[in-house]
């Protein structure tokens, strides 16, 4: 018997168009003889629809006006439900829609923050990827690195600061710490949305507001000179890594316009490594991930210096677009793309 996947997608986190495109590649490598999906889109004001029209309406942004298309529905809490309430606006009715596993293709916030997660939990249905607490201590840049500098993993080093602070001694501060340039990043904010590369006492003192217009805490890094190195892991309790794979921006750096608009960016894999460099980065990777008590998947992202390879991030609901590199590095490993989506279902059902 076939089981039925609700795959999530939008959202109100500025990476709303990504998950769309995203959630339509899931859509259409799942395979059919296994599961059938219900579409479960949540539009950029919260609003939470049954969408029942072609992915390639969520490939063009386009799905959230197509009224014919839309019923009202969400996730219930309730345990007793296991899925979906279809609602009747007109009479106030429900109709009950049972799920067996649920597919979350929601980056960022309220999605990839543990918040979604949270909600899975209390309604009793399984989802792929990491639990409430991973994907909260995941999505936080400064959580991570603290996490993860404990269990001896190289960082990329860091000054975290929340909204409250004292902006001119934050700058005095990291001034002393680093020179220019500097990053500065939101804690809680994927695809390199709200990051400045600072220059200048000005560049920094706008890009610190800008990362508080996306979140309430923020980081600052110094310039770190190296590859960028990316490494896609899968797997509950005993996770796996595939090979590495390289983005080379050709721009001053990997921003969501390098990522998205322009086609700027090369990303290889696998990437141009020596073997013995290559498989210390992939140890390293499957560690950030076992630290993290990360399951189902993920992406972690290094910096590979003259000194070595330093943590610069993890994703742990990392892109599906036709772009993305996690499962094209999954590919290099013989993981083809409709495989990989049915290994992630069940790897959410208990099953390694």
């Amino acid at each position: 018997m076939k089981k039925t996947v609700a795959i999530l997608f939008g959202g109100e986190s500025s990476e709303h168009e990504v998950s769309c495109v995203s959630a339509a590649n899931v859509a259409e490598n799942l395979d059919t003889e296994l599961y059938d999906a219900i579409l479960v889109g949540i539009t950029k004001d919260g609003k939470w629809w049954i969408f029942r029209g072609s992915t390639d309406d969520l490939r063009n942004h386009v799905w959230q006006d197509k009224r014919a298309l839309l019923s009202p529905a969400v996730i219930s809490p309730c345990k007793a439900h296991h899925g979906l309430l279809a609602l009747d606006g007109a009479s106030g009715s429900f109709e009950i829609i049972r799920v067996d596993v649920v597919f979350p293709v929601l980056h960022g916030k309220n999605g990839e923050d543990g918040t979604m997660q949270g909600l899975l939990e209390l309604a009793g249905l399984p989802y792929v990827g990491c639990d409430t607490y991973s994907s909260a201590v995941s999505m936080d840049k400064a959580a991570t690195k603290t996490v993860c500098a404990d269990a001896g993993i190289p960082v990329v080093p860091f000054t975290a600061a929340y909204d409250t602070c004292d902006v001119e001694a934050l700058i005095d501060s990291v001034e002393k710490k680093y020179s220019y340039p500097m990053f500065v990043k939101p804690a809680n904010a994927g695809s390199s949305v709200g990051i400045t590369k600072a220059k200048s006492n000005e560049e920094l003192r706008n890009g610190i507001a800008l990362a508080f217009e996306h979140d309430k805490k923020l980081l600052i890094e110094p310039n770190t000179v190296g590859r960028e190195i990316e490494v896609a892991v899968c797997g509950n309790r005993r996770p796996f890594a595939s090979v590495c794979g390289e983005i080379r921006p050709n721009s001053d750096f990997y921003d969501y316009e390098t990522k998205y608009v322009n086609d700027k960016s090369e990303c290889l894999a696998p990437a141009p490594l020596d073997e013995g460099v290559a498989e210390e980065i992939r140890t390293l990777a499957v560690k950030v991930y076992t630290a993290l008590g990360c399951s189902g998947l993920s992406r972690v992202d290094f910096f590979l210096t003259e000194n070595g390879a330093f943590l610069n991030e993890i994703n742990t609901i990392p892109g599906f677009t036709p772009i993305s590199m996690y499962p094209k590095m999954m590919a290099c490993i013989g993981i083809e793309y409709k495989d990989l989506i049915t290994k992630l279902l069940q790897l959410a059902e208990g099953v390694e």
